[in-house]
């Protein structure tokens, strides 16, 4: 069975739909469906049945239903919250949706039916701050975080308890972890086994890796590790941020320079080491893997384009092995399996 590839295009109001062979990473264009209101960031529900878009232009999240067979989508539901959402991840069990807004200042939690689809009024619409990126629960599903940039936010990051039966939050305690440095903690991953997250640092060029105390639900950083090569001082931030499924190797775009940076992740500590740098399109504010760590596709969303990379599985180096052009804007890429 393939993969199927979702391109999120901002400025085309359009999602377009690819495969992916598993042995050679080649994309195959399947389709697109038109999505007014400038879609941008996309997740799945757990059982990978449906597709969650958030519009930036027209604020608004919908809920697409995915065919097993062809990928296609056929909406399903639509809210239209206060501002445009920057983020979206259902929690564990697929209940609820969970949304960051960065101009908008708040995390909100939506219901889903049970078909998945998006529909009713916000379970929770909070108010944290300027900045909020990106919000997941843990794998527990008790806790749910919120990462706040700086500069046009509080350099923070926002800790909840969630109630995985309700959909509420409650603050944690502390409520704020805040990082000394101008870091500007954005995006985040969990690794595959341990208790450890790791965010992507905006504004700091950096990777902070953070313990998770599974009873409390609350972060302590132990290594933050620059993106950069020695040298660049040219402007740059940092977007995404995803580590293989192995837990070996860890990737994160530089927005400036241009790069995806890679890491080597120790199997006991969790700490990170640099492995270099991988040139890449212009403005890279989305990537992926595909489910099996084996290839990573950067979108450029100054120059229209995706590129392609296979991973080497023992070192994590990146080899390239060409580009696409996408559409206007890519701003998310999202790769899974589909059916049981």
């Amino acid at each position: 069975m393939p993969y199927y590839m979702y391109v999120s295009l901002q400025d085309d109001d359009k999602i377009r739909v690819f495969t992916m062979d598993a042995e050679t990473g080649q994309l195959t264009p399947k389709g697109e469906a038109l999505v007014s209101g400038g879609p941008s960031p996309l997740t799945l529900s757990p059982d990978r049945k449906v597709l969650y878009v958030g519009h930036r232009n027209v604020p608004a999240i919908s809920s697409f239903r995915i065919d097993p067979n062809t990928g296609g989508l056929t909406q399903s539901g639509t809210v239209s919250p206060e501002a445009p959402p920057t983020f979206l991840a259902t929690d564990r069990k697929g209940r609820f949706l969970l949304s960051a807004y960065y101009q908008g200042a708040h995390a909100a939690v939506h219901p889903l039916g049970a078909d998945g689809a998006v529909g009713g009024p916000p379970i929770e619409w909070l108010e944290t701050a300027t900045g909020a990126h990106a919000m997941q629960t843990d794998p527990s599903n008790q806790f749910a975080f919120v990462p706040h940039i700086a500069g046009n936010g509080p350099n923070a990051i926002f800790q909840f308890r969630f109630d995985e039966n309700t959909g509420h939050l409650t603050p944690n305690a502390p409520f704020k972890v805040e990082p000394a440095e101008h870091l500007g903690p954005r995006h985040f991953c969990f690794h595959p086994t341990q208790n450890i997250l790791y965010f992507s640092n905006e504004q700091g060029c950096s990777v902070t890796g953070y313990r998770l105390d599974t009873s409390a639900g609350t972060l302590s950083a132990f290594q933050t590790i620059t993106t950069l090569p020695a040298g660049f001082s040219e402007r740059n931030t940092c977007s995404q941020i995803q580590i293989t499924p192995s837990g070996q190797f860890l990737y994160a775009p530089n927005r400036g320079h241009n790069s995806i940076a890679s890491f080597a992740v120790d199997g006991a500590s969790g700490r990170l080491t640099a492995l270099g740098h991988m040139a890449t399109e212009a403005v890279p504010s989305a990537f992926s893997l595909d489910p099996e760590g084996h290839f990573l596709f950067a979108a450029g969303s100054a120059s229209n384009r995706l590129a392609a990379y296979r991973v080497n599985s023992d070192t994590g180096e990146l080899t390239p092995l060409g580009t696409y052009d996408v559409g206007k804007r890519p701003m998310w890429v999202l790769i899974t399996r589909l059916g049981g």
